[in-house]
């Protein structure tokens, strides 16, 4: 007999405290509900699938944040961690193996999930830390200052290359207006940002560039990529989700609104959160007006509609619970060690068990043969050590040419992504 398919489920946080709201994605049931919970947008993050991670707001007037990890099957908090700081953008490594956190004084602390150990922490922006992606080993985050910086976590971890840096970050950009809403990345290192500043702006990870600037009717609070296209969804403060092309420049004579193709619309208020499926045919919002709705992506109709609560829905996800039996959750430390500095111990970068290929991710098949060749590299497996010895400068040396030949494979896949974009607006 076939196994049935595993369980969609639909999450959905607000930052009133109406806690993590779980419904089956195909019978529309509501699951379970994990109190308490009150996030702020992009503080919501699922490990692996295994468990799932809410930093919550800090009550009226106060300065101090909680992060909540809740089991699947048990409606309240596991674990309650108390970070240096509030902790306004939380995001989970595609492993589960650690968490990073952005705080509200401009800070980025990065965990161990395992152990609860705070890898490493260090001042990021001017101000809080709004949102955060991931793409490979480079971390994105945005600022409610309206920069944006990209983090090589090879040099993060790694104190010699953090010393030898010029910068401790590997790109900054600044030419959003107003603070930076949400971040996505796409195949090829490209990523997408959003902004109150009424703008989208698409950035090319590898070469240091924006690509291109896309000007909405509204301000922009979510993103969200079509995994099986070049296009994105972006939640408007207006209630309407925009389908915007990445591949429309804006030098083109279409006029200012040439990338967006269309929009969804069903007479929401602001769309504050956005998740996509993995195949893209479904794609979930999450709106001020505590709704959460599924949208089939073809017909551009809504399928669902969950009433969370009365206050706004701030973060949305679609998850396929792992219901396993997991070693005991730790709190998140709050310092690196007893005297604020980090312990020497190896850190080896996630790299997935069983990766499947996407044909033409050349960047994902790369940086697979780049942690293979390093961790040979002397005869360890260990990649970065916080004590290195002379004999493992060698491998440092190794390790920054592989660095440059990843860049300029990087640079060869945007151009031969953004060949491939649409250059015109569909019919």
């Amino acid at each position: 007999m076939a196994s049935p398919p595993p369980k969609q489920l639909v999450l959905a946080a607000s930052s009133a405290d109406a806690g993590v709201a779980a419904w089956d994605l195909r019978t529309g049931a509501e699951e379970i509900r994990h109190r308490p919970c009150a996030s702020r947008p992009r503080a919501l993050a699922s490990v692996a699938d295994r468990f799932l991670a809410a930093a919550q707001a800090p009550p009226a007037g106060g300065n101090s944040g909680t992060v909540h990890f809740y089991h699947w099957d048990k409606p309240q908090v596991a674990v309650k961690s108390f970070p240096a700081e509030p902790i306004r953008a939380l995001l989970a490594d595609q492993e589960g193996s650690y968490l990073i956190g952005g705080g509200s004084n401009g800070n980025l602390f990065l965990w161990e999930v395992a152990s609860g150990e705070l890898l490493h922490t260090w001042h990021a922006h001017y101000r809080a830390v709004r949102c955060l992606a991931l793409y490979d080993y480079l971390l994105v985050s945005g600022s409610e200052d309206g920069s944006i910086k990209v983090w090589d976590l090879i040099t993060v971890l790694d104190e010699q290359s953090r010393l030898e840096a010029q910068t401790p970050y590997l790109y900054s950009f600044n030419q959003h207006a107003l603070p930076v809403t949400d971040i996505a990345c796409f195949l090829g290192a490209i990523a997408v940002s959003s902004s109150e500043d009424r703008t989208c702006k698409i950035w090319s990870l590898s070469e240091g560039r924006m690509l291109r600037s896309i000007p909405f009717p509204t301000s922009i609070d979510s993103v969200a990529l079509d995994p099986r296209s070049h296009v994105f969804y972006a939640g408007g403060r207006d209630g309407k989700i925009y389908v915007t092309a990445m591949g429309v420049d804006i030098s083109s004579h279409g006029g200012d609104e040439s990338s967006i193709l269309g929009t969804l619309d069903d007479q929401s208020k602001a769309v504050t959160s956005l998740a996509s499926s993995t195949d893209g045919l479904l794609l979930v919002s999450g709106s001020e007006d505590g709704n959460v709705r599924v949208w089939d992506t073809r017909s551009q109709q809504v399928t669902r509609k969950f009433k969370h609560s009365e206050g706004p829905v701030t973060n949305v996800l679609i998850v396929m619970p792992k219901r396993v039996n997991l070693p005991p959750l730790h709190p998140l430390r709050k310092v690196c060690s007893a005297n604020g500095e980090v312990e020497p111990h190896a850190v080896i970068l996630p790299r997935p068990e069983n990766d499947v290929p996407i044909h033409g991710n050349r960047t994902s098949i790369f940086m697979e043969h780049y942690l293979d060749e390093l961790q040979k590299y002397g005869g360890s497996s260990m990649l970065f050590d916080s004590g290195l010895n002379t004999q493992n400068c060698a491998a440092n040396q190794q390790g920054t040419e592989w660095r440059g030949r990843y860049l300029e494979l990087q640079d060869l896949f945007v151009h031969e992504v953004l060949d491939q974009m649409p250059s015109s607006r569909n019919p």
